[in-house]
């Protein structure tokens, strides 16, 4: 079995251990709150997404040595344990404080773990060989040039009064966006140099 396979299957499990685990606290209260279970049940569709990401890649499309890919997968998998734990802590004591400078370090505690996932990206680009540079550079340009698009035409839709999208959810769906269409993109660019 190919080891983009192996992946693919553990993210699998993972998603559906997550997905049964917020449908159980769905439909069992213990006064766990909504937005946890929404969490929850994004971390779960998340991790359905890199399972087909993972899946749709050709074997050998990360052709970086190994302690490379295994440092930023640490690097990486601790910054987003971190960030899934602020933002849930965020989110319950956003509900419990009403001062405005307290309230803004609260919401801005996810933000750390992300720049770390960001550096591990950097490090992971810089440290790369020239062929997977340009794997990951295409693939990073193509993913911000398409949600650049995306988000100039809903700007202009929104202008128009077609569509009414609030800005919270607009900006936080940004980053993600970027990284899916990043991961989409890096699938068809590879599919090009192997």
């Amino acid at each position: 079995m190919s080891r983009n396979l192996w992946t693919a299957g553990l993210l699998i499990a993972a998603a559906a251990f997550t997905l049964v685990a917020s449908a159980l606290l769905l439909w069992q209260p213990m006064g766990v709150s909504q937005q946890v279970i929404g969490i929850l049940f994004g971390i779960a569709l998340g991790l359905a997404i890199a399972a087909l990401l993972r899946r749709l890649m050709p074997d050998g499309c990360d052709a970086a040595p190994a302690k490379l890919r295994k440092r930023y997968t640490r690097e990486v998998m601790l910054a987003m344990t971190g960030y899934v734990v602020l933002l849930v802590l965020s989110i319950l004591l956003l509900k419990r404080v009403e001062d405005g400078l307290l309230r803004a370090l609260i919401a801005l505690l996810p933000v750390p773990p992300m720049m770390l996932v960001l550096r591990a990206m950097i490090r992971y680009i810089r440290d790369a060989d020239e062929l997977q540079q340009r794997i990951e550079l295409e693939a990073v340009s193509f993913a911000t040039a398409f949600i650049s698009l995306v988000y100039l035409t809903g700007g202009f839709l929104q202008s128009a009064k077609v569509i009414d999208v609030p800005s919270n959810v607009a900006m936080i769906w940004v980053f993600p966006l970027v990284c899916l269409s990043y991961g989409l993109a890096k699938g068809v660019v590879a599919r090009r140099y192997h």
